[in-house]
């Protein structure tokens, strides 16, 4: 999303970030000097009213893109406590810091003025074989994740209809691309894959997801925070659904263009079938014709292209990988940031 903005378009970034164990700064280190002068960087918790309102007084923003939030579902079924305070009390505390500021502003300023949510498919549940997640599609979430971000979108749904507070909320389909931490399903396949470990797969491995890459949501965020109206809330997909067993073997077969074993095999040979995980939701869809229609946004990237591109990309970044799978990319953010704010 930073990269986006500093890119296209004239936006000034102020980067809010606690910068927990998937905090990588490094990440950034490409930006240019030029797009440097309109970016700052904020080591805060979303937690911390006290900082929240100091940035809010320092920088006055136009508006604020949240997407701070603990969200390995695997993370949250052992250890659901920092997802309560993250994705709760940290949206509440980071609501009523725009709620203080926006309060100060002239009218024109308030207007103008966005808290944009952004979150996830999850919150609906799981889908059957047919149909689709829509806009007004009933909660139901099932894991301590997926029920920390409803509670979260409820809560901003609640500060513009008792405050006034211009809100936008966006709920997206996984998000797949450069620069994904490790834990998640497609960088960890293609980890796993190139040191030669096992590929584990839940179940039976036929849990559908929809697939979004990373960069046609950076893009959908964008279009919604500049021209979505307020009290909104816009779905968006990639529309590519796959289960979880295609995906790893299309990440198989790439590899095995891309980057050959040396012994002739295929990586399809190290998947192995795993125990599922509990509560795992069978099938996840986004309908994602509202912010097509409104808003003029649909995917440039088919799952096809997408990851091919993404393949290529950790293929060819080998050093941030293995940054982060070390750890050294905390070494790297301490040297580079520490605990100052920096521009």
């Amino acid at each position: 999303m930073i990269r986006l903005l500093l890119a296209e378009s004239g936006w000034r970034v102020v980067n809010i970030d606690k910068l927990t164990y998937a905090g990588n700064l490094e990440s950034l280190a490409e930006v240019n000097v030029a797009e440097k002068q309109r970016y700052v960087f904020s080591r805060t918790d979303i937690c911390d009213a006290t900082a929240l309102s100091q940035l809010f007084a320092q920088y006055r923003p136009a508006g604020i893109i949240h997407l701070a939030a603990e969200s390995h579902v695997d993370r949250s079924i052992s250890g659901p406590a920092e997802f309560i305070q993250t994705n709760l009390v940290g949206t509440f505390t980071l609501l009523e810091a725009a709620r203080a500021y926006w309060d100060t502003l002239a009218v024109e300023e308030k207007a103008g003025f966005r808290f944009h949510h952004v979150s996830t498919d999850e919150v609906f549940g799981s889908l059957g074989e047919t149909g689709c997640f829509t806009e007004a599609t009933a909660y139901q979430p099932h894991s301590p994740y997926s029920a920390s971000k409803a509670g979260s979108d409820h809560l901003v749904r609640a500060w513009r209809h008792t405050y006034g507070l211009p809100t936008l909320i966006t709920n997206c389909s996984n998000n797949y691309g450069p620069f994904q931490f490790p834990e998640k399903l497609i960088p960890l396949m293609i980890h796993n894959a190139l040191r030669g470990k096992p590929l584990p797969v839940y179940g039976r491995g036929d849990n559908v997801r929809d697939w979004l890459y990373v960069d046609d949501h950076a893009r959908a965020l964008r279009l919604v925070f500049e021209n979505g109206l307020p009290d909104e809330t816009y779905n968006i997909g990639g529309c590519s659904e796959k289960t979880n067993l295609e995906v790893v073997d299309m990440i198989c077969d790439l590899l095995d263009d891309l980057h050959p074993c040396a012994d002739g095999r295929s990586y399809r040979e190290q998947k192995t079938f795993v125990a599922d995980r509990p509560g795992h939701d069978w099938r996840y869809a986004i309908d994602a014709g509202k912010i097509e229609r409104e808003l003029g946004w649909k995917p440039r990237e088919s799952f096809e292209t997408g990851l091919r591109k993404t393949v290529e990309w950790y293929l060819a970044h080998s050093d941030w990988v293995a940054h982060v799978i070390s750890g050294e990319y905390r070494n790297w953010i301490e040297l580079n940031y520490g605990n100052r704010e920096t521009m």
